[in-house]
């Protein structure tokens, strides 16, 4: 069988930067096991698959090690891919997943997505996650992802994580991510998820269906403009609403390929 794929740079407008996720393109659906393995050979920290099936199209998204139950970055590149690429939508394209129905809207240079809402509430830090800190949090709190608030940016900036003691913790699909305040946007964040072959997610689109109701409740704000201070770096454009919250951002095709399998 031929598939064609698509690399994408997503939350970003400039190629090398921003999350980087494979979009495979398919006719119907494959073999779980065949989608694991392609995960597994791009080794980057999404891939997503997009079949269509009796109830529409379907959207599906393994990291190299499994399959996530929801990932913005790789959501916002499947629509570039349907609306952009493929040109099959004009500007909205509706997706079955396994967190609900997800639709991405395309307006300007900008795509919309909505995300459920995953409010975090207070916590305790596991002590493996504690002893991989080199800096300590000022709150904890925990939804899907634990969420650790600290001072500051440059408190963000400056996180490293021992993996002797970080890898010790399996979280499943949720990950642990850091959040400050800053003066250049509402809050920056950066994400980390234990026992990956990719320790940190250059740009989290999920992690803000937690960051946001956190930070709306914060400032006092339903839009808020963030950064993800990873080395690529990546911009979202959010907005709390009453059900879900909105994540936007930009997209960017590195490469188009065919695969033969």
């Amino acid at each position: 069988m031929k598939y064609i794929a698509f690399h994408i740079d997503a939350f970003t407008d400039r190629v090398f930067y921003g999350n980087p996720a494979v979009v495979v393109y398919m006719e119907s659906e494959v073999d779980s096991f065949l989608m694991q393995s392609m995960a597994k050979e791009f080794s980057l920290p999404e891939t997503a698959f997009v079949y269509y099936s009796s109830k529409g199209i379907v959207l599906r998204w393994f990291t190299p090690e499994m399959e996530m139950d929801l990932c913005g970055h790789a959501t916002l590149a499947a629509a570039h891919v349907m609306i952009s690429e493929l040109k099959l939508m004009r500007s909205c394209v509706q997706f079955i997943t396994q967190s609900g129905t997800i639709v991405v809207e395309k307006r300007d240079n900008l795509y919309y997505m909505d995300l459920p809402v995953r409010e975090a509430k207070s916590s305790t830090l596991p002590m493996n996650i504690k002893l991989s800190l080199n800096i300590l949090p000022v709150e904890v709190l925990k939804a899907r992802d634990y969420l650790l608030i600290y001072n500051s940016s440059k408190d963000i900036e400056s996180i490293n994580i021992d993996r002797s003691h970080f890898d010790k913790e399996d979280l499943g699909c949720g990950g642990v991510i850091v959040s400050a305040a800053s003066q250049d946007y509402d809050f920056v964040s950066r994400f980390f998820t234990p026992k990956a072959s990719i320790l940190e997610d250059p740009v989290t689109g999920s992690a803000h269906c937690t960051l946001v109701p956190y930070w709306a409740k914060k400032t006092g704000k339903d839009k808020l403009i963030a950064k993800q201070i990873s080395s690529r770096g990546g911009e979202l454009f959010c907005e709390l609403k009453s059900d879900s919250v909105t994540v936007a951002g930009a997209a960017v095709t590195y490469s188009k390929m065919e695969l033969y399998l």
